[in-house]
């Protein structure tokens, strides 16, 4: 697992642009954190790290966006969902094992429902600074060989 700190919304986009940068087809990234702790400003940098021109926003009301870069980005909010039934009906599992790098925010509701590879990132307010600073802590599930921790802790912490 990295650990990785985050003392501004800058920083936290930053780091989501080197994982981007990293990230290859095929990577599915799981984004966990309370409401207010930065998921979405990730996925921003993450975007900007694929090369991304449209300006991201939360899918929470759409369930998924749609963006096209380097690779495309497929960005998911399970946040209002009740039951995987709802995922399912999307055909979630095509973008999954598809052509881009899939990011989803609230990941820990439907845990069953994700790749046993992925990359997953929680991110918790730090308790010495809720308002501006956040831990990100990342690790690899299931033998993920598409993403580098060492590479994305080499190019973060610079």
């Amino acid at each position: 697992m990295l650990k990785l700190t985050s003392t501004s919304e800058d920083r936290t986009r930053e780091i989501g642009r080197c994982i981007g940068a990293l990230a290859r087809e095929g990577t599915v990234i799981a984004l966990n954190g309370e409401l207010g702790a930065g998921k979405t400003v990730l996925a921003k940098g993450i975007a900007q790290g694929l090369g991304v021109q449209d300006d991201v926003i939360s899918p929470s009301y759409v369930l998924m966006n749609i963006y096209p870069g380097r690779l495309n980005l497929y960005h998911f909010d399970f946040y209002r969902l009740e039951n995987e039934e709802e995922l399912l009906e999307l055909g979630l599992e095509e973008y999954f094992y598809g052509d881009g790098v899939v990011v989803v925010e609230w990941a820990d509701k439907f845990p069953g429902i994700l790749p046993a590879k992925r990359l997953e990132i929680e991110m918790k307010k730090s308790p010495e600074d809720p308002d501006s600073s956040r831990d990100l802590y990342v690790q690899l599930q299931g033998s993920l060989r598409l993403f580098s921790l060492k590479e994305l802790e080499k190019r973060c912490c610079l």
